[in-house]
């Protein structure tokens, strides 16, 4: 499964591990898990907090448990576990890293532009006046986080794929 909400990238990776600190060990609803998030990572909006607990799926640092309530996962938020799970589970994120070059900058346009055909079709309808705008805020947030997990590099003229180990 590839999930499809993505928060703002922090500042650093050390966001992530309180994040899923936040989470309880004990399985709580969605309303309790975003409550605990908003109080201890001072989120703004349940809908921010959500994204979050999202997202924390998605690193599979947190997982919705068969009866529908949220834990927090043992697993440690290791850079290349992160890297791993963020190309593998983040919707997007694996046809933007290979949109990437490692040596000529692209800017975050001609990525979308390269993206745009993976766009959902239900999603264009659904928003239909703006989804162009959404989606390119999507790949812009993808491309951030991929520069904070080292897959990509911001140059003056664009992003480029870093390498990998």
């Amino acid at each position: 499964m590839r999930f499809k909400l993505l928060p703002e990238a922090p500042e650093s990776l050390d966001f992530i591990d309180d994040a899923q600190r936040a989470v309880p060990l004990v399985p709580g609803t969605e309303d309790d898990c975003c409550a605990r998030l908003m109080r201890r990572l001072d989120f703004p909006t349940r809908d921010v907090a959500r994204t979050w607990l999202t997202f924390l799926r998605a690193l599979e640092l947190a997982r919705e448990t068969e009866s529908g309530t949220f834990v927090r996962e043992s697993t440690e938020p290791t850079p290349a576990h992160l890297r791993k799970s963020f190309r593998e589970r983040v919707y997007g994120a694996r046809e933007v890293l290979r949109a990437l070059d490692p040596d000529e900058p692209k800017s975050v346009d001609e990525i979308f532009a390269a993206f745009e055909d993976r766009v959902p079709v239900w999603e264009t309808h659904r928003a239909a006046e703006d989804w162009r705008d959404v989606w390119r805020e999507r790949v812009e947030r993808i491309l951030a986080w991929a520069v904070l997990l080292d897959l990509a590099a911001e140059r003056d003229d664009g992003y480029v794929r870093v390498a990998e180990e």
